[in-house]
Order: structure tokens, then C-alpha cells, then sequence
């Protein structure tokens, strides 16, 4: 989720940078206030897996925007991931929609097409949350990893434009409802950060390496992505204090990048984060877009295939929106299955309305590159 930076040192940046805080701000009650639907769309134009946003289809081929076939409840949806348990495959998304004080939704499907609510992470946002981030009103992009016997779900606390903001931890033995041993119990605070620091703690994501060493990536806005160790036992920051740096945007006005996830395939560790605007009030000012980079290390670098370090702004786009019947896809996560085949989960605006809809995809390797398949 978006989180503008606010240290604009002059008065006219202050007075944009305020005009920007009022929209997202408009954004996020317009989404909270969206009344969760059983929705199926009709084939819609647009969009290609080669990264360019387009109209209508490439040579007649269906293209990922083209070709939207997901049922059920599939909008407001924002920032999903993934997992599997089972045969059944489980969506944790940003609050949105859900009716009462419930905190990150879940959604279960056992074909990937048909969506259903399963229930919630939380009742309600945990007591914690409003006393280390006070203008939280909401739980933003859940992770869900496994790891150490249990399921960890990372999430986030923020509000737009603030970096006063953290990261708390949810387990659980089970995904399935209905497991007698279905339980999430919250863990607590990760760690956070505050209107001093150069980075925010928001958009937690996890890689459990080949090697069974555990890396959170993290950031959005401020100084960009960043990394630290867990310790695979306790599931909060382990003893090794460095922090890793691995994306940024510094020619860019106030560094919009975010929403990564990062996966070991192969012989590379590519790193996907999403450029731009995620939440503009007006839909086709929604700017989003889903890039990558590739390196051999998880620390990086990263590189695009340009050969740009994403430390120095690189990234290959993987998926821009068309302008016409989708804008905006980011908040993605990518999952890495043998068995099953990888996917990438993410959520696009649907135009003119501007709702927010769940797309999970099947992602291919060509030439070692991620494409994304409709």
C-alpha cells in the first residue's frame, strides 16, 4: 500500500503533497464503504503479459486483461498472496468491504476461478495496533508464508502519507476452517518505524530460502525496499542486525515504489515491486505497475534486463494497465510451486469504476524471465 513521503522541505511540495494525502485518503473510504459482491465479468479488452498496457488483444491471442475469468467474490480486493493446503487454495488481502470490525479477509478456492469468503484473520484489529500506529484504521497486505510447522500471515499498519507505521505477525497451525486446530493467534509487533526514520514499515513480504534461512523484504516510498533476516524459529527479527537495501527510485519524486515480493527460482532471486500510484480517488489517475529484476543473491543486486540496478531505478515492466478497461496492476505476490505450477497473485482497477479485482495468474520462465500468461 501506498505510503507518500512527507519530508517535502518547501512550502509548494508541502501544498502538493497535501493535495495527494486528501485523494488517497478519498481512495481508501471510498474502497472501505464498497459493498462486497458476487461478481462475473464478461471478457474485457486490454493488457498483455509482455508488460505494455494495449487495447483489445495481441494477433487475436487473449491477453491477461482480456481474458479475466475469475468468479465470485473477487472485488474489493487489494494486495493479495497466496497459499495452498490441501487441494485448496487460500487469498489474504488489505481490509476492504468486509462487513463489521473482521480484519484481513481471507478467500478459498479449490480451481483458482471460483472465490469464496473463508473467513478472517482477525475478529478486530489487535489492541496493539492503535497504540504503536493511532491512525490506523485498517490492516494492510497480508503475507502468508509457512515455515517452522506454521503459517505466518505479516501484515501491515500505516495511514497514507505517514511513515508511522508496523509490522505484526499472526500463526497458525492450519488454513482449513473447519481443522479443530483452526486458530490464528497474533503474535505481536515485528518491529515498526516512526516520523524520523528514513523507511517504512509497511508491505512485509517473505522468502524462505533453498537453505531454510528466512528473509522479510519490506518498504514503500521513503528510501525504497529493504530487507532484514527473521529468525525461522520465532518468526520475529533475528540477531543479524544488517539491513539490506534493494530497490529505490532516486530520481523520482518521493521514491514511489513498493508492494514487493520476492522468490528464489532457478538460479536467480528476482525481486517484483510495484512503480507509481496505487489509490488515486480518480481510477484513471491510478498509476500502478508491476516491474522486475533479477540477481543471484537475495541481497541483490537486482538487475533488469536492461542491465539497470534497481538500486538505481531499473526494473523491466511485467504488466501496466491499458488506460481503457483496467489501470493500475501492483500489489503483487509471486508463489513458486513444482507441483503445481508458480502464479502471481495481484489486483487491478477495473475502469470506469474503479473497483479493486483479484486476478491469480499462472507465470512462466522464458529465457529466465517472468511472463506473465492470461
Amino acid at each position: 500500500m501506498v505510503a507518500m513521503n512527507w519530508r517535502e522541505t518547501n512550502r509548494n511540495g508541502r501544498k502538493r503533497m497535501w493535495r495527494l494525502r486528501v485523494a488517497h485518503r478519498a481512495a481508501r473510504a471510498s474502497l472501505a464503504m464498497a459493498l462486497t459482491a458476487m461478481i462475473v465479468l464478461p471478457s474485457c479488452g486490454g493488457g498483455s503479459g509482455g508488460g505494455e498496457g494495449s487495447g483489445g488483444t495481441s494477433g487475436g491471442s487473449p491477453t491477461v486483461f482480456s481474458n479475466y475469468h475469475l468468479t465470485g467474490l473477487v472485488t474489493p480486493v487489494r494486495d493479495p498472496s497466496i497459499a495452498q493446503q490441501n487441494g485448496t487454495y487460500y487469498v489474504f488481502s488489505t481490509d476492504a468491504g468486509l462487513p463489521g470490525p473482521q480484519s484481513l479477509p481471507i478467500l478459498c478456492s479449490t480451481d483458482r476461478v471460483a472465490w469464496k469468503q473463508c473467513g478472517a484473520v482477525f475478529q478486530q484489529i489487535p489492541a496493539w495496533v492503535h497504540q504503536q500506529v493511532p491512525l490506523a484504521t485498517g490492516l494492510w497486505a497480508p503475507d502468508i508464508s509457512f515455515f517452522n510447522g506454521l503459517y505466518h500471515v505479516y501484515y501491515a499498519a500505516s495511514s497514507f502519507a505517514s511513515n508511522v507505521s508496523a509490522i505484526g505477525l499472526a500463526t497458525n497451525a492450519t488454513l482449513d476452517p473447519t481443522d479443530p486446530n483452526y486458530q490464528w493467534v497474533d503474535q505481536g509487533e515485528v518491529f515498526g518505524s516512526t516520523a524520523s526514520d528514513d523507511f517504512n514499515a509497511i508491505d512485509p513480504t517473505i522468502l524462505v530460502d533453498s537453505d531454510g534461512s528466512v528473509w522479510m523484504t519490506y518498504g514503500s516510498f521513503w528510501s525504497g525496499i529493504k530487507q532484514r533476516q527473521m529468525d525461522p524459529t520465532t518468526g520475529m527479527l533475528g540477531p543479524e542486525a544488517t539491513i539490506y537495501s534493494l530497490a529505490t527510485r532516486p530520481d523520482v519524486p518521493y521514491d514511489p515504489i513498493e508492494g514487493s515480493s520476492l522468490v528464489h527460482k532457478g538460479n536467480y532471486y528476482y525481486l517484483f515491486v510495484s512503480f507509481d500510484s496505487c489509490c488515486n480517488s480518480n481510477p484513471y489517475l491510478t498509476t500502478y505497475r508491476i516491474m522486475v529484476g533479477r540477481g543471484t543473491s537475495p541481497h541483490g543486486p537486482f538487475l533488469d534486463m536492461t542491465g539497470t540496478d534497481m538500486m538505481q531505478g531499473g526494473g523491466t515492466q511485467l504488466l501496466a494497465g491499458n488506460g481503457v478497461t483496467w489501470n493500475a496492476p501492483g500489489g503483487e505476490t509471486v508463489r513458486i510451486d513444482a507441483s503445481n505450477g508458480d502464479l502471481i497473485v495481484f489486483h487491478a482497477i477495473h475502469l470506469p469504476d474503479g473497483a479493486a479485482y483479484l486476478f491469480c495468474n499462472s507465470l512462466t520462465w522464458p529465457d529466465d524471465w517472468p511472463q506473465i500468461q492470461p
